[in-house]
């Protein structure tokens, strides 16, 4: 039952299951050490998730109030509204079959357009990176049926890059000639330009928006394994701990900046989703970047927030409490690995 804990240093099952949050405590016993936990709504119970759940607006959305009116054409509603999505999705396992959850669902699904991608975090410009981390905690929360995110799914493939990947930013820009980055901001700001395709496909794929947009591909049961996402795949674990092709996310140390739940692409998140679609820990690249967790845990048995030296840690009991989130996702990464 713990092969998993073999290749590791310190033993982090005692941190964990000692944690002060019950839910970590909860998850702990539940997927490492396969104990059985009351159910799931107690989780959904605790404070912090009612927090959450009491902000909720009629429409099914969260209302974001630090950027109201900086971009006339960006929805922030949908931004504030995927970043609660993701704590209650992903950290508190919260499902369609809660209101609050199918409610939210549908105000993501509004944001759809008929081609199939989520639009509005960039204005009226494509952001497949933003769709497929948004189509991850639909099909997390129970959805993958939803001819819905079978047309997102589509058209993610549609706009894949030549190399097989995706871009960060959007792929629509990127034929234009001799665009400003003062041109792009205003493109991707103001609600009142048109959506560019000048796509350009010739370009590389960039780790950052193939590790966010392949969360998707992973969770799902039809396309976990599908030739393209393995494709996906083999790109994005060539990338680890290794310059992006695109300047936005380009130095290595980006991999190494860990957050739960997960935003950016970084060497948690992307080893998530090599772990759902079943590879092998001894897969060359895999083996490597397991290695550097490895080689990366603290003595307590947990691991940092950061390890990069372009962003600032601060030492705070918010910081502490990630810890034991990102630390909780990386064991099971290693239970994954080690039970396939």
């Amino acid at each position: 039952m713990k092969n998993w804990i073999r290749p590791l240093r310190t033993d982090p099952l005692e941190p964990l299951l000692g944690s002060p949050d019950p839910a970590i405590r909860y998850f702990a016993e539940r997927d490492l050490l396969d104990e059985p936990v009351p159910p799931i709504d107690t989780i959904w119970d605790l404070p912090e998730a009612q927090r959450i759940l009491r902000k909720q607006q009629a429409d099914g959305s969260w209302k974001s109030g630090s950027h109201k009116g900086t971009a006339s054409g960006v929805k922030y509603t949908l931004i504030e509204t995927w970043r609660q999505f993701r704590v209650l999705v992903e950290q508190y396992e919260f499902h369609r079959g809660h209101p609050a959850i199918a409610l939210g669902a549908e105000f993501l699904f509004s944001c759809q357009t008929e081609e199939g991608d989520i639009r509005g975090i960039l204005a009226n410009q494509y952001a497949p990176y933003y769709t497929g981390a948004i189509l991850y905690l639909l099909i997390r929360a129970g959805t993958p049926e939803d001819p819905r995110v079978e047309r997102g799914l589509r058209w993610l493939l549609d706009v894949r890059q030549d190399d097989g990947g995706w871009v960060i930013g959007s792929p629509g820009l990127m034929g234009l000639p001799h665009l400003s980055w003062k041109d792009v901001c205003v493109l991707t700001s103001d609600g009142n330009r048109p959506t560019m395709r000048a796509f350009d496909r010739s370009k590389p794929f960039s780790a950052a928006g193939t590790g966010m947009v392949i969360r998707a591909f992973a969770v799902h049961p039809a396309y976990r394994k599908a030739a393209e996402t393995v494709a996906a795949a083999r790109l994005l674990k060539s990338k680890f701990l290794r310059k992006d092709n695109w300047s936005s996310f380009q130095h290595p140390d980006h991999w190494i900046r860990f957050q739960y739940p997960f935003w950016w692409t970084n060497l948690v998140s992307a080893l998530d989703s090599l772990s759902r679609m079943g590879w092998s820990p001894e897969d060359d690249d895999v083996r490597r970047a397991l290695g550097w967790l490895v080689d990366h845990q603290e003595p307590d048995g947990l691991w940092k927030v950061s390890y990069s030296h372009i962003h600032k840690e601060t030492n705070s009991p918010q910081t502490r409490k990630m810890q034991h989130w990102i630390s909780l996702a990386i064991c099971r990464i290693f239970r994954r690995f080690w039970s396939a």
